[in-house]
C-alpha cells in the first residue's frame, strides 16, 4: 500500500498532510513563527508575486505550519483543500462574502449561532443581502423559500443550542437542482462524527476553537471545499479582509487534532451517561440530545452522524431566575460559552450565546428562558453528574 493511500481517520489525524523528511526529519510539524519570507533574488520575488512559481511570501498569504493544518483538515473532511482563519466567525463571514453580493438571498437553518445571526443582520442592513431562517423540516418547505436570487444555503446541524438536525441529503437534493451551494457549520460534530462533503454539501466550516483544538487555548476557524473555490477565497476574502490564522494557533490545532478521536469518544460516552440521568430527573422539563430514543430526529442522527456527540441541551422547571440559580450552584462545572474543551462547560443561551437574537425570533428557534446548554467534558462522568444533581436541587 502506498503512503498516499487513504488511511483510517484515527491515523490521518496524526499523519495526514505532513512528511517529516521534508522538514529536517522533525517528528512534529515545526512552528514557522515568522511574518515574512526572504527571496533568493529579486527575480524570484517577482515570480512569486506573479504566481509563476510556488513559494512563501508573507504569512498573511501563506505559512508552512498553517499549510500543514489546511492539508490535514481537508483530508479529514474529504475535501480538496482548506483555508485557516483567525476565528470561526472569520471563516463564516469570509465564506458568506465569497458566495454573495448585494441583492442576493441566503437560506439559513433556524436557530443558528447568535453571532452568525448578527452577521446576517449586518449583511442585510449594510449590503442588501437578505436571508430567511427556515426549519428545513421537509422538501416542500425548503423549495417554498428558495428565490431566483438565492445564492447560498447555510446550515448548522446539530443546531446550536436546540440540537435540532437538518437532513443534509434532502437539502443537497434540492440544492443541486437549483445549482445553489450548501454550506454546513460542522462545529458540533467535528469531521470525526459527521462529514457533510461526503453527503454532497459544498463547503464545511468549523470553529476550530472547539473540538478540533479541544483544550480551550486557541481561537480559530476553518473552511473546507473544492480547491478552485478555496483558491478564490484565499486571494480575496482571506487575503484582503485579513482574518488569517497565526502560525502558533495552527501549531496548537495540529497538536489538538492528534487526539481528536480519543477525546470525542470520551465526550460522547460521558454525554450519553449524563443524558440518561437528566431525562429522569424531576427538575428537567425537556431533554434535547440526539442520542436519546425520544429525540424526534433520533433515526436521522444515526443515519448521518457516527455518534450523537458531546453536547446536551435541556430545559429546567421554573423561571429564568431558576435557570440562572441552577448554573450558579454548579461547582465543578464551569459557566462558560465555548464547547468541546476537556472541562465540562454550561451556559444559558437566552442571555449569553443568543442574547443578540430578538426574543420573538429566539422563542421561535426554541430557545426559552429555561434552556440550558451543556458541553460534556472529559472528567469522570460520575463527578459531572454529582455536580449537576446537587445543582438541580431547587
Amino acid at each position: 500500500m502506498s503512503l498516499k493511500d487513504k488511511k483510517q481517520f484515527e491515523t490521518e489525524v496524526i499523519h495526514a498532510g505532513y512528511e517529516s523528511l521534508d522538514f529536517q526529519g522533525s517528528l512534529v510539524p515545526p512552528l514557522f513563527q515568522t511574518s515574512t519570507f526572504t527571496f533568493p533574488s529579486a527575480e524570484v520575488g517577482e515570480e512569486r508575486f506573479a504566481g509563476e512559481t510556488e513559494g512563501y511570501i508573507y504569512s498573511r498569504l501563506g505559512n508552512p505550519t498553517v499549510r500543514v493544518l489546511q492539508d490535514r483538515i481537508a483530508i479529514l473532511e474529504g475535501g480538496e483543500a482548506a483555508l485557516a482563519f483567525s476565528s470561526g466567525m472569520a471563516a463564516v463571514s469570509a465564506t458568506l462574502f465569497h458566495l454573495t453580493k448585494t441583492g442576493d438571498h441566503i437560506l439559513c437553518s433556524e436557530g443558528i449561532y447568535g453571532c452568525t445571526f448578527g452577521l446576517l443582520q449586518l449583511m442585510e442592513k449594510n449590503f442588501g443581502i437578505n436571508h430567511d431562517l427556515v426549519a428545513f423540516e421537509n422538501e416542500e418547505e425548503v423549495r417554498g423559500y428558495i428565490r431566483d436570487n438565492t445564492t447560498c444555503i447555510y446550515i448548522e446541524t446539530p443546531i446550536n443550542p436546540t440540537m435540532k438536525l437538518v437532513d443534509l441529503e434532502m437539502v443537497v437534493r434540492i440544492a443541486k437542482e437549483k445549482n445553489i451551494p450548501v454550506v454546513v457549520d460542522n462545529t458540533f460534530c467535528s469531521p470525526y462524527l459527521q462529514q457533510p462533503l461526503a453527503l454532497g454539501c459544498d463547503y464545511v466550516i468549523h470553529s476550530a476553537t472547539k473540538y478540533i483544538g479541544g483544550h480551550g487555548d486557541v481561537i480559530a476557524g476553518l473552511v473546507i471545499g473544492k480547491k478552485s473555490e478555496m483558491d478564490k477565497m484565499a486571494m480575496t476574502t482571506l487575503k484582503d479582509i485579513g482574518g488569517v490564522m497565526s502560525p502558533f494557533d495552527a501549531w496548537l490545532l495540529l497538536r489538538g487534532l492528534k487526539t481528536l478521536p480519543v477525546r470525542i469518544d470520551r465526550h460522547c460516552d460521558n454525554a450519553k451517561k449524563i443524558a440518561d440521568k437528566l431525562k429522569d430527573h424531576p427538575m428537567v422539563k425537556t431533554l434535547l440530545y440526539p442520542g436519546d430514543e425520544s429525540f424526534p430526529q433520533y433515526e436521522l442522527a444515526k443515519k448521518q452522524m457516527r455518534y450523537p456527540g458531546g453536547m446536551i441541551s435541556f430545559e429546567v422547571e421554573g423561571t429564568k431566575r431558576d435557570a440562572q440559580d441552577f448554573l450558579n450552584r454548579c461547582k465543578l462545572i464551569k459557566i462558560a460559552v465555548s464547547l468541546g474543551d476537556s472541562e465540562t462547560l454550561i451556559q444559558h443561551p437566552a442571555t449569553m450565546t443568543h442574547a443578540v437574537v430578538p426574543e420573538e425570533d429566539r422563542l421561535k428557534m426554541g430557545i426559552s428562558d429555561t434552556l440550558i446548554r451543556l458541553s460534556v467534558g472529559l472528567e469522570a462522568w460520575e463527578d459531572i453528574w454529582e455536580d449537576l444533581n446537587q445543582a438541580l436541587d431547587f
